[in-house]
């Protein structure tokens, strides 16, 4: 009798431990599928890899470049004599000085844009295109904002005079009339070769930084309010405290090589949104 006591006392204890263990692996896999399914629908997870000249920002699958830009002393604009396509407001020629900066290495894509900003308003339509159809306004207080929230970081419009900077190449210049290049249609979608539309990134050749479209394809909204410059040397200008209009650099690919030239100025109100104009991200360096 004792024997088939012990016996049966065994075969609970097994019992228990047999269904604690299904219990055990239950909770297991119910788990793992949760965690699956939330790894699945994390597309927004961040990683930020810093290199020695550029830093590499990854949202779920959208990578972009920040290219780091060494200070230094230029000077910005232009005259008759270096350029005859020159304009007004490009010939008070006068000496700036930047600290360092980081560029974005692109315009901002709409694959970029859609991981901030659900609605794209871009009137061409591609991943790879450039987004479009945004105004100051929309960037600087909408998207900026959620990409610096998302990643951590702080990111801004650059300032014209780093805008200027680094599409003429920065310390590595060798004063090209456009971003990288004398022949346009080598760096440049602009009025004669765009088919009247924009183009992936990357499409032409990088400039001395190994910066992309920074001459056409499309203009880039810069933090400076608009304004005649002044003769005075400048360290970091940040452009008139008020205004009208920002300015708009780089020309598009609904204009001619005139306005594609790296010192060209444009100005838009910064409630417009034009198929036209988009912009390219700027950081402080650490």
């Amino acid at each position: 009798m004792n024997n088939l006591a012990n016996s049966y006392k065994k075969l609970s204890r097994g019992l228990l431990l047999f269904a604690a263990l299904l219990c055990i692996l239950s909770v297991s896999c119910k788990k793992t599928v949760e965690d699956e399914d939330q790894s699945q629908n994390d597309g927004d997870r961040v990683f930020i890899t810093r290199y020695s000249q550029y830093t590499e920002i990854s949202i779920g699958r959208v990578v972009f470049n920040m290219n780091k830009v060494q200070g230094g002393t230029f000077q910005m604009g232009t005259t008759v004599e270096r350029d005859n396509q020159a304009q007004l407001d490009e010939r008070i020629v006068h000496d700036v000085t930047l600290s360092d900066y980081f560029i974005g290495e692109t315009e901002v894509t709409q694959a970029l844009w859609d991981k901030v900003i659900t609605s794209n308003p871009s009137n061409f339509k591609g991943s790879a295109l450039p987004v479009e159809n945004v105004s100051y306004r929309m960037v600087v207080d909408t998207f900026i904002p959620k990409l610096n929230y998302m990643t951590g970081l702080h990111f801004r419009l650059p300032t014209e005079a780093e805008w200027e900077f680094a599409a003429r190449g920065g310390t590595n210049t060798q004063d090209y009339r456009y971003s990288g290049s004398n022949s346009v249609s080598e760096v440049a979608w602009y009025q004669s070769n765009s088919d009247r539309q924009t183009h992936p990134v990357k499409g032409k050749a990088f400039n001395e930084l190994f910066l992309c479209d920074m001459s056409g394809n499309v203009g880039e909204w810069c933090n400076d309010w608009y304004d005649i410059y002044t003769a005075d040397s400048q360290t970091n200008p940040k452009g008139p405290t008020s205004g009208s209009h920002r300015v708009v650099r780089g020309g598009s690919w609904v204009e001619g090589e005139r306005y594609v030239r790296a010192t060209c100025r444009m100005r838009y109100l910064p409630g417009s949104h034009n198929h036209f104009v988009g912009f390219r991200l700027a950081m402080d360096a650490e």
